[in-house]
């Protein structure tokens, strides 16, 4: 996928981000989650183009206001400092990098999404530059960026260590990778009802506040499927990172990774 950049003053509108053409299928609506390769990717980004608009809202809806508190925690953890470059990956809206920009103004800030229509629906970029990209072929140099972040993306990747060994590559020796995506709930007595939240509340809620409850049956199935926190764990030092710990938040069924590139 070829990228392209925007400086922060530019402005990215829905009707300019493009249009994605998807052919419909019925096994979309049968097992979206469990899609491989191209066939995956196209629908991840169907998916989240139709849902943009919307996006913060249901974010915060689903998770009664948490998903702001998670990503205060995933920049502290970060511990970014003035001067250095942080690239916040499947940026989306633009929430995390925001966070990350009112954390440290000094630092420099790069969005990276593939779809801009995502992007054309976040607000206030100012400083902050913006970039289409895809996670398994990031538009950087290696070494470029002090610090990578990413909120809510690896799960929708076609290859996990594919994207992991990209954030590897683009970071600084000695710089910090911080995941925040969702887990495989721990607490098994609370399974029932946080299955039923997932399975039945979010996808309604979904089709209420968006019109689409399909897309959100495929955002709940993919955390259902996702790996668990300690296979993450493992990913990340497959591909080479140290110092790999995680924290697990709301009842079990998020967690934040961090890691570091060998010095």
């Amino acid at each position: 996928m070829a990228s392209l950049c925007l400086e922060p003053q530019e402005r990215l509108t829905p009707a300019s981000a493009g249009r994605i053409k998807v052919k419909n299928n019925s096994i979309y609506n049968r097992r979206m989650a469990h899609l491989l390769g191209t066939e995956r990717e196209r629908y991840v980004k169907k998916t989240f183009k139709s849902v943009a608009r919307r996006y913060n809202m249901m974010n915060h809806l689903m998770t009664f206001g948490v998903d702001i508190l998670l990503r205060k925690e995933v920049m502290r953890i970060a511990k970014l400092r003035n001067g250095e470059r942080l690239l916040d990956i499947g940026a989306g809206t633009g929430d995390l990098s925001r966070e990350a920009r009112h954390t440290c103004p000094g630092a420099g800030i790069t969005a990276a999404d593939f779809s801009m229509e995502m992007m054309a629906a976040g607000k206030d970029w100012e400083t902050i530059h913006r970039c289409q990209a895809d996670a398994l072929a990031l538009p950087f140099s290696h070494n470029t960026f002090d610090v990578v972040v990413s909120g809510y993306l690896v799960r929708n990747v076609v290859d996990l260590d594919a994207a992991l060994a990209e954030q590897y590559r683009v970071l600084k020796s000695g710089g910090r990778v911080v995941v925040l995506d969702t887990t495989r709930p721990r607490w098994k007595p609370l399974n029932p009802l946080i299955k039923s939240y997932f399975r039945y509340v979010i996808p309604n809620l979904g089709r209420l506040f968006t019109g689409n409850g399909e897309a959100y049956t495929y955002l709940t199935q993919s955390s259902e499927n996702f790996i668990s926190a300690e296979d993450l764990a493992d990913s990340l030092r497959r591909c080479g990172f140290t110092s790999v710990t995680f924290r697990v938040r709301m009842l079990g069924t998020m967690a934040i990774h961090s890691a570091s590139k060998r010095p």
